[in-house]
């Protein structure tokens, strides 16, 4: 992407790997100043116990063509996010974009289990993490992204509000997470729009983070192997996907137009142009009410 977010101020909350880290990028490819937060550094490995770090991704950002600026929080403490905003605040005075991909639950989730026989400390735990941490980090975020108009808030989820309201996302604490969210950027659209500031949900497709690539065992470069065992995973597409869905958000001038949507990669790809970076542009929610759930047979054409 050319650089239009030059001068812009943003805040990726949740940025160690996935989509945080894939936003935190396409931000920085396009001219941002991007704080990434998180709980894994080098100094210290999160319950995750991986590899990945907020350090790794803003020297990511950094190369881009950004600024990337590592700040170790955890979301989940109120100290810590009001000090991360005192210090933006003190090092900005402003802030232009928030976008809450707090996460954190994939080691917590028992599928196909009903919430009487789920862990019940895990699915609590889950809560939390996907739930209060975004609550939190607006309380505090918000006062200074309000002080200049124009200002953004993305609300990460899994799933279109219009899917998750039809289809059990095959756990009740998974299902909980992920509708609460989406309507956190409803509420929030209602909270902003009139104060000059807008709200969205988003959404990314099957994403190939880097906790999906192990789970299959394969590699980006070649994903294509993974089929074999999942043949639905054609539809996949890279974090860098939803990351330049972000960017394209950040970068319209007539933003509000989506406030208190929710929205999908797949979806701002057919409207802003961008592609992946094979340049395709997975559809994936279309292709799986279509295909996937539909029952029919694997086969991406039309879709990508």
């Amino acid at each position: 992407m050319s650089a239009t977010l030059d001068g812009r101020i943003a805040l990726v909350a949740g940025a160690t790997r996935g989509a945080g880290r894939g936003i935190a990028v396409e931000l920085g490819a396009a001219g941002a100043t991007v704080y990434v937060t998180g709980r894994s550094t080098r100094e210290q490995r999160s319950e995750y116990n991986r590899p990945e770090t907020i350090e790794d991704t803003a020297d990511l950002v950094t190369e881009a063509g950004g600024r990337g600026i590592a700040v170790p929080t955890d979301h989940l403490v109120p100290s810590q996010v009001r000090s991360l905003m005192d210090r933006i605040a003190t090092e900005h005075g402003r802030l232009d974009l928030l976008v809450n991909d707090i996460w954190g639950g994939e080691l917590l989730v028992g599928w196909n289990t009903p919430v009487w026989e789920h862990d019940l400390d895990k699915g609590l735990r889950m809560l939390r993490l996907a739930v209060e941490t975004h609550a939190i980090t607006s309380h505090y975020a918000l006062p200074l992204l309000l002080r200049n108009e124009g200002g953004l808030v993305i609300e990460m989820t899994d799933g279109t509000a219009e899917y998750n309201r039809d289809t059990y996302r095959v756990s009740f604490f998974y299902d909980l997470a992920k509708a609460a969210v989406l309507r956190m950027a409803f509420a929030l659209g209602h909270e902003l729009g009139p104060r000059g500031a807008t709200a969205v949900a988003l959404t990314p497709g099957w994403m190939r983070s880097e906790i999906m690539l192990d789970h299959y065992g394969v590699v980006e470069e070649s994903w294509h192997d993974a089929l074999e065992r999942e043949p639905h995973f054609c539809i996949s597409e890279t974090p860098h996907y939803v990351g330049r869905a972000v960017a394209a958000l950040a970068a319209d001038p007539e933003v509000s137009r989506w406030n208190g949507q929710s929205l999908s990669s797949g979806q701002l790809a057919q409207v802003y142009g961008f592609t992946d970076l094979d340049g395709s542009r997975p559809d994936a929610w279309r292709y799986i009410v279509e295909v996937q759930d539909a029952g029919k047979p694997s086969d991406a054409t039309g879709y990508r």
